[in-house]
């Protein structure tokens, strides 16, 4: 039976240390969220980070735009928000409702000294070289869950499903740098499940509810669900728990998991870029 990686529990740690360095060092931060259209999935997580902001002391503001807006409209209103003093960070909530070729140009009007996010090409070129002194967030929660429960990357096999830039791109780079023999897997892959049996690790960001059967998962695998997916009002994972969770040694739970401490690291983050 598995052991569970909490996030939430992990999430106070890091916010309660958060609020403490705010409060020493008498900071005046705000965290300014670009949000288009109405995706159910990027209200959840829009909630969660105005409710750890609240916890932490970080004043937090949203500006909407709908999703039927221009992107030369949506640029020039991203770059006024950039502009403004006030906004200590700023996240564009993805996703946008527009391709690839829109939504990284619009990524990267964020410059990396207020993208905690770490989605701007600047900022990710940076990570990929290792001369960023942040992480994505999700890798900065996958970290803390490795340190927090001893988990060893070294020598070990992983699959990564999904190549997003929040988590499939980002994890499959830092499980190489950890020394993890790392296999990336998405929708035109073949043998998916093959593939996961001999995971030692298994990461998760495809957005696919239950896509992770039991029979898919090696005995005692370590399995970080990053996948959020909204099902009948509920979150679900792209792991199916009930039945993973008999079998794996450590796994993350949805809700309650990756998420919560994703959202800690981002705040954790904004906090290094105003240091720096």
């Amino acid at each position: 039976m598995s052991k569970i990686l909490d996030g939430r529990k992990l999430s106070k740690k890091v916010l309660a240390n958060v609020k403490k360095e705010i409060q020493d060092r008498k900071l005046k931060l705000r965290l300014a969220v670009v949000f288009v259209g109405d995706n159910k999935v990027s209200r959840v997580y829009l909630r969660k980070k105005q409710e750890a902001c609240e916890k932490a002391g970080i004043d937090f503001k949203v500006f909407g735009f709908p999703g039927n807006i221009a992107g030369s409209e949506l640029r020039q209103e991203i770059e006024k928000i950039v502009c403004e003093p006030d906004n200590s960070g700023i996240v564009i909530q993805l996703p946008l409702p527009f391709n690839y070729l829109i939504t990284q140009p619009l990524l990267n009007l964020v410059p990396a000294e207020k993208d905690p996010d770490c989605l701007s090409q600047e900022s990710f070129e940076k990570f990929k070289s290792r001369n960023n002194w942040i992480l994505p967030p999700v890798v900065a929660a996958i970290r803390k869950f490795f340190e927090e429960y001893k988990i060893t990357a070294r020598g070990k096999n992983a699959v990564v499903v999904g190549q997003g830039r929040l988590v499939g791109l980002p994890a499959s780079i830092w499980l190489k740098r950890q020394g993890a023999k790392v296999v990336v897997c998405d929708k035109e892959t073949k043998n998916i499940a093959a593939k996961i049996k001999k995971a030692d690790i298994v990461v998760s960001g495809a957005g696919s509810p239950r896509l992770i059967k039991s029979s898919m998962v090696k005995k005692g695998a370590v399995v970080v669900d990053c996948g959020t997916s909204v099902e009948k009002e509920k979150t679900v994972g792209d792991v199916d728990f009930k039945s993973v969770f008999k079998k794996a040694g450590f796994i993350s739970p949805v809700p309650g998991g990756v998420g919560p401490l994703a959202v800690a690291c981002l705040l954790e983050n904004l906090i290094k870029l105003n240091k720096k």
